[in-house]
């Protein structure tokens, strides 16, 4: 979930409650809040602690906290704070820019799934980290830590999605973290996606993850390829996310504002584009 800011930069927390009423409304059921779509780099502790508490008591779906960073000790004092904002959850990312060892992340994550008791979602995005959490290394976490149950794998490696969700089984729910793979990766065993574009596209995924359940992989094709210019629009080198999902909600009427410096502002051209991706799948939509 994107975070809504007011024109004087600062959260707008009746913005951040009515975006995840919408969301929730257009079939998630599940929130990841202060993410990296939601900027959570950029925000302070206090802030998240304070979004964390808005959503959770916003919706009925399960919210998951975006409560990690790079720094160990920092990630493990804000985790141990969160259960008492109503989370239903955390998100471990693997620590950026240190680029640790396998046993530096297993250390890592680990000592977050310590600080609490409520269920962990491993968060792999090699993209944005450089490093990939090892099928080994989530294998043996997942073994290690009974909290430890779910995986958003956004490093586009489906042989290791699929070797990790073959040795874990139902020890393990596996999403997948890119919202054009979330067809393949459903074909090894994911049971959903933690999206980006489900900010205006809900109801396609929705459908696309029951068609699969359901056995139509005809009708999931489908709604794949309309969702594909979505997929397509949602990050760019121009205007990497959360820019566009910005732009998007924008386009729906959410007065989430601009994104916070390093991302910074959007411009015309994004707004324009972010109105057409809309326009275009509403009208497919009939």
């Amino acid at each position: 979930m994107v975070t809504p800011f007011g024109p004087d930069g600062s959260i707008d927390f009746d913005v951040a409650g009515d975006l995840a009423a919408f969301l929730v409304e257009q079939g998630s059921n599940g929130l990841v809040v202060a993410g990296s779509t939601g900027e959570g780099s950029s925000l302070s502790d206090e802030e998240k602690l304070s979004l964390f508490t808005c959503v959770a008591q916003r919706v009925t779906v399960p919210v998951l906290a975006g409560s990690t960073s790079s720094n160990t000790a920092h990630s493990v004092a804000l985790t141990s704070q969160v259960a008492k904002t109503g989370v239903a959850g955390v998100l471990a990312t693997t620590p950026a820019y240190a680029r640790p060892s396998q046993s530096g992340i297993a250390g890592h994550l680990g000592a977050i799934a310590d600080s609490t008791e409520l269920p962990v979602m491993l968060y792999d995005i090699p993209v944005r980290t450089g490093r990939k959490i090892a099928s080994s290394t989530t294998i043996d976490l997942v073994r290690a830590h009974s909290n430890i149950v779910a995986l958003k794998d956004a490093s586009a490696d489906l042989v290791s999605a699929a070797h990790t969700k073959a040795v874990l089984g139902d020890a393990l729910d596996l999403y997948s973290g890119d919202d054009g793979l979330l067809l393949p990766f459903m074909a090894v065993g994911a049971v959903g996606v933690v999206s980006v574009a489900a900010h205006w596209a809900g109801p396609e995924f929705v459908g696309i993850v029951h068609s699969v359940e359901a056995g139509d992989w005809t009708n999931a094709r489908l709604l794949n390829e309309r969702v594909s210019a979505s997929c397509a629009f949602e990050s760019t080198e121009s205007y990497p996310n959360p820019l566009p999902s910005k732009a998007a909600m924008r386009a729906l009427g959410f007065a989430v504002g601009e994104c916070r410096y390093p991302l910074g502002p959007g411009d015309e051209i994004l707004d324009a584009s972010a109105a057409q991706v809309v326009a275009s799948l509403r009208a497919q939509r009939g």
